[in-house]
């Protein structure tokens, strides 16, 4: 190729070079127009002639947006302590809500062993007859648990038996034979300890000593301190606490050995109000709380939990066994020396129609807590890693032991009927209407 070819060769490409670049000039103007001409179509032909999702999106209300804010800035500002009380208010409602949610949501079972078979071990140390102690038994087996109920006599066995439950079993310990306690209890302790068999040629597997409740008698005689016999506080104060105590000591060397927790069950209302003529159920369960504590202090000592349930009221009507529930509906005064009745008779009658309509103190009501909040917190209180020393559980039973604690005596006197008398009055009891009674406390506190 000669020189000038070779010149030639380079104008050309100088050439299709400049047409490329016009070219593509052209054509991005072209785009530009097109888009500049569509968008203008689109922005001003009536509504009806193009369809909605071919019209452009209308630009975002900024300043609008910028101006609600800056109200809402403004009114935080000036309201802090409104919106902290709100923050409080909803955050914490909602956080409770949430708890509440995944406590009945979580399902609680007892662990199994390696062959399916059931190996948590719980002894309920109550009457059987009892509407916590057989709701609770029932509730326990169906959650995979063995369930020991103990006995003293052949009438509760058989009565433990009749719930024809294979894994709810009645364990005998009566504590007025010593040498008898001491065998049961050893008997006890060694089918705790051996290796058990689900069925015939099942692998063997250990049984685990989980909990020891105990559920005293929840009855108590109301009245005057004057008109109750010492033989109904021999008779309360032996059942109740002479024999939660040495049922709890009989048990004591297996749960230690085997590091079960311990459970104790007692009414909270009247220990927390300490209302007048309930001397028996306050001075009982003072001492069962004293018992508690100290035992706590000492099994403390060795890692072993120590729980205490203060019960308010609940609701039994599907649990049956009526003939163990408390009535307060036709308080007697007749069996009372006339120097009693004249003194008490007034006071009594309108604080039992008061407890009775509020619900209080007695344990035949269909209005309380669902047996299922006790049902839940018993559960946890065994299984959980760390449980809480004191639980709250029924209707009632934190809020009167808030009353209790902060609203002077004086005060709880008067919401429950109870005034101040004279020696010459008759002795007819004078009945207060319950209503206007509580209504004027509520006008006092509010005033």
């Amino acid at each position: 190729m000669t020189q000038d070819d070779q010149h030639f060769l380079d104008i050309l490409a100088e050439y299709s070079k400049d047409i490329r670049k016009f070219t593509g000039d052209i054509f991005d103007e072209t785009d530009r127009h097109f888009a500049s001409v569509a968008a203008f179509i689109k922005r001003t032909v009536p509504p009806g002639w193009l369809p909605e999702y071919a019209r452009p999106p209308p630009p975002p209300p900024a300043s609008l947006s910028v101006a609600y804010l800056d109200r809402i800035q403004s009114w935080v500002s000036r309201n802090r302590a409104l919106t902290a009380a709100l923050v409080a208010f909803f955050g914490t409602g909602g956080f409770l809500l949430w708890v509440e949610s995944r406590k009945h949501k979580k399902k609680r079972r007892a662990r199994r062993a390696s062959n399916g078979a059931r190996r948590e071990v719980v002894v309920i140390a109550g009457s059987p007859g009892s509407p916590i102690v057989k709701s609770l038994s029932l509730d326990l087996e169906r959650r995979g648990f063995i369930v020991y109920i103990v006995c003293t006599d052949m009438e509760e066995e058989q009565q433990v038996q009749g719930e024809s439950r294979a894994d709810v079993r009645p364990l005998h310990v009566d504590v007025v034979d010593p040498q008898g306690t001491r065998e049961a209890m050893d008997k006890f302790a060694n089918s705790l300890r051996r290796p058990q068999a689900a069925f015939s040629g099942a692998s063997l597997h250990n049984l685990s000593f989980s909990a020891l409740i105990l559920v005293p008698d929840l009855i108590y005689p109301s009245g005057p301190v004057e008109t109750i016999s010492p033989e109904l506080w021999s008779d309360a104060l032996n059942a109740k606490v002479l024999k939660t105590i040495t049922l709890t000591q009989a048990f004591l060397p297996t749960v230690c050995s085997l590091k079960a927790r311990v459970l104790m069950m007692t009414p909270s209302i009247v220990s927390s109000l300490r209302p007048p003529f309930h001397s028996v159920e306050t001075t009982v369960v003072s001492a069962l709380e004293g018992f508690t504590a100290s035992l706590r202090g000492e099994l403390g000592t060795l890692g072993i939990d120590v729980c205490q349930f203060k019960l308010g009221t609940f609701d039994y009507s599907h649990v049956g066994a009526k003939q163990h529930l408390q009535f307060l509906g036709s308080p007697d005064t007749e069996p009372w020396p006339p120097a009693a009745r004249q003194s008490y008779a007034s006071n009594f009658v309108n604080q039992s129609r008061i407890a009775r309509d509020r619900g209080l103190f007695s344990q035949n009501g269909n209005t309380g807590s669902s047996l299922r909040e006790l049902h839940v917190s018993v559960f946890d209180a065994i299984t959980q890693k760390r449980p809480r020393r004191v639980w709250h559980v029924g209707r009632g039973s934190l809020t009167y032991d808030l009353v209790g604690k902060w609203v002077p005596a004086g005060l709880v006197g008067r919401m429950l009927g109870v005034r101040r008398v004279s020696l010459d009055e008759t002795a007819e009891p004078q009945h207060e209407d319950s209503v206007q009674s509580w209504e004027k406390i509520e006008a006092v506190v509010s005033g």
